[in-house]
């Protein structure tokens, strides 16, 4: 069964920072003030509270700040996430079923509002910067609201880039997302934050 936290871990999640002598925090600050656009290939997997992987996905994503973005799984599944600024939009091709919500009322208090919405970050979490371990350069931001169903969202920094986002959710499950081929303010087409349902798709729409 698909994860429904998909809806929320949306692509919004590159950053990229200034000198490798600043800290976590600093990096992500900068990353909202600098960065408008990215795209970048990812892998994700959700650990159990035991610890073990049970669910396990891969794919491409894009995002334009504010509020648009492209997020792609393509493996073990197909699914298409998109956000056109002012609406979600979610695609399963293996039920060929479309799901659309409106934009701010389906990310809330989400990663992808930290990091591709609006700039004031720190009205929204608050940031603990964690120092190295493994390589990286970590910070967990708590959400400051209770509509949210992740308890921490991690982000550990390799150089001046994130590497790796660690999501808590409420049940004790951790979403381990990793980057790679990660391009910053790249140039990008508007058409990939557009989205037309299928012919014959069932579309479900949450007003």
């Amino acid at each position: 069964m698909k994860n429904p936290k998909l809806l929320l871990l949306l692509p919004t999640l590159i950053l990229s920072a200034p000198p490798a002598q600043a800290g976590s925090i600093e990096k992500l600050r900068a990353f909202v003030a600098q960065t408008q656009s990215a795209r970048a290939d990812f892998s994700q997997k959700v650990l159990g509270k035991d610890g073990k992987t049970v669910q396990a996905s891969n794919g491409k994503l894009v995002f334009s700040r504010p509020g648009k973005f492209r997020w792609e799984y393509r493996k073990p599944y197909e699914q298409l996430i998109v956000g056109d600024g002012r609406k979600l939009w979610v695609y399963d091709k293996d039920l060929d079923q479309v799901t659309v919500k409106k934009l701010q009322g389906a990310l809330g208090s989400s990663p992808a509002e930290l990091l591709a919405g609006s700039n004031e970050i720190e009205e929204h979490y608050n940031l603990d910067a964690k120092g190295m371990k493994g390589g990286l350069d970590w910070l967990d931001a708590y959400p400051t609201h209770g509509d949210t169903m992740f308890q921490k969202v991690r982000m550990g920094f390799k150089r001046n880039t994130l590497d790796t986002m660690e999501l808590h959710d409420q049940l004790g499950q951790v979403t381990v997302i990793r980057f790679s081929k990660i391009q910053r303010n790249p140039k990008l087409d508007e058409g990939a934050f557009r989205f037309t349902p299928p012919e014959g798709a069932d579309v479900l729409e949450d007003e």
